[in-house]
C-alpha cells in the first residue's frame, strides 16, 4: 500500500481528470494559471507536483451530498484534515450555513457554463474563517464529457 494519497492509482487518475478538465474549460494549464512550471512526465509524477504546488486544489464527486475525493497538501493544511478525514467530508461542509445560498448559486452556474471565478468564505475543520478572491471552481469530466465532480483552485486567501 502507498502511503502519500498522490501515490494512489485512484488518487493518480482523479488528478488526470481534474487537470485534463481544467485545460478542457479554461484552454490552458492549472499550472500555466497560476504560473507554476508544469513537469511533463509520467501521470505519477504529474499526480506528486499537484499535490505539492503551493495552491490549494481540490475536488468532490458526484454523491447526492458530494464528498471530497481529493486535497492536495495546502488544501489539507488549510483545512487542517489528514487525507483519511478531508476525504470523508461532504464539500458543502467547507463553507458555514450562512454562505451556503451564494455557494450553491455557483454551483449552478458552473455547472451550466463548464467554469467560473469566485470569492468568497469558507471554514476549516476547527472553525477558522477564511476569504478567497480570484478562485476558479469547474466541472470534472471525463474523456467522454460525463460529468464526475467539481474542482476548485485558488491561492489568493487569508484567515478572518
Amino acid at each position: 500500500m502507498n502511503n502519500l494519497p498522490y501515490q494512489q492509482e485512484k488518487v493518480i487518475q482523479r488528478t488526470q481528470l481534474i487537470l485534463s478538465s481544467f485545460e478542457y474549460w479554461l484552454g490552458h494549464s492549472l499550472f500555466q494559471e497560476k504560473g507554476l512550471p508544469e513537469i511533463k512526465a509520467s501521470p505519477e509524477d504529474i499526480a506528486k507536483q499537484l499535490f505539492e504546488v503551493p495552491v490549494i486544489v481540490a475536488s468532490d464527486g458526484t454523491e447526492n451530498d458530494p464528498i471530497l475525493n481529493y486535497g492536495n497538501q495546502k488544501a489539507l493544511e488549510t483545512w487542517e484534515l489528514s487525507w483519511e478525514e478531508f476525504t470523508k467530508i461532504p464539500s458543502r461542509k467547507t463553507a458555514e450555513l450562512v454562505e451556503q445560498e451564494e455557494r450553491d448559486r455557483l454551483l449552478a452556474e458552473t455547472t451550466a457554463k463548464g467554469f467560473c471565478y469566485f470569492s468568497g468564505i469558507r471554514i476549516t475543520s476547527t472553525g477558522k474563517r477564511f476569504k478567497i478572491n480570484n478562485g476558479i471552481v469547474w466541472n470534472v469530466i471525463d474523456e467522454q464529457q460525463n460529468y464526475k465532480g467539481k474542482a476548485v483552485v485558488y491561492s489568493d486567501f487569508y484567515f478572518l
